[in-house]
C-alpha cells in the first residue's frame, strides 16, 4: 500500500481522475471541490489506507438508456474513491500484465482489436480451425 500512497502515483492519479472530468458520486463532491476535500480530508483517508481500514463509499446509482432500448444502470464511484482505484490500477496493473496471456487482447495497455483480427488471421493461416465464440451476457450484472 505504500507504493500506492506514493506521492507521485498519487499526484498521477488525481491527474487523470480530474482529467476525465465524470460526475460526482454519492457524497455529491464534484470536480470543482474535488481539490478543497483532499486538502481537507487526504491525511485521514491515507492513514486508513495504510491501517488497512479504509473503506470505499457507496456508488451512486443512474440508469442510461441504451440504444437498442432498455435501461442500463451505472454505479459511479465518488471521486476519492476514483482516485485510489486508479492509484491502485497504476501499481498493480504492471504486476499482473506480465502474466497475461499473449492470446489476450481485450482491455489490454498497448493492445487493440485490430491486433486481435491480425492473430485470428494469422492463427487461420498456421492452419488453426477451431474457434470457440462465448457471450458472457450480464456477466457483471450480480
Amino acid at each position: 500500500m505504500d507504493a500506492v500512497c506514493e506521492r507521485g502515483n498519487l499526484k498521477l492519479a488525481y491527474q487523470r481522475v480530474v482529467k476525465n472530468k465524470g460526475a460526482a458520486g454519492v457524497d455529491g463532491i464534484g470536480i470543482a471541490e474535488f481539490d478543497d476535500h483532499l486538502k481537507q480530508h487526504w491525511p485521514t483517508i491515507k492513514a486508513k489506507l495504510l491501517a488497512g481500514g479504509y473503506m470505499p463509499q457507496a456508488v451512486r446509482r443512474v440508469d442510461i438508456d441504451k440504444p437498442q432500448g432498455g435501461t442500463r444502470t451505472l454505479g459511479i464511484p465518488t471521486l476519492t474513491d476514483r482516485m485510489i482505484q486508479q492509484a491502485l490500477h497504476q501499481v498493480l496493473s504492471p504486476i499482473f500484465e506480465a502474466s497475461f496471456s499473449e492470446s489476450s487482447y481485450g482491455f489490454r495497455p498497448g493492445r487493440n482489436a485490430h491486433q486481435a483480427v491480425k492473430a485470428a488471421k494469422q492463427y487461420v493461416a498456421e492452419g488453426r480451425r477451431i474457434v470457440v465464440d462465448m457471450d458472457l451476457e450480464k456477466f457483471f450484472d450480480r
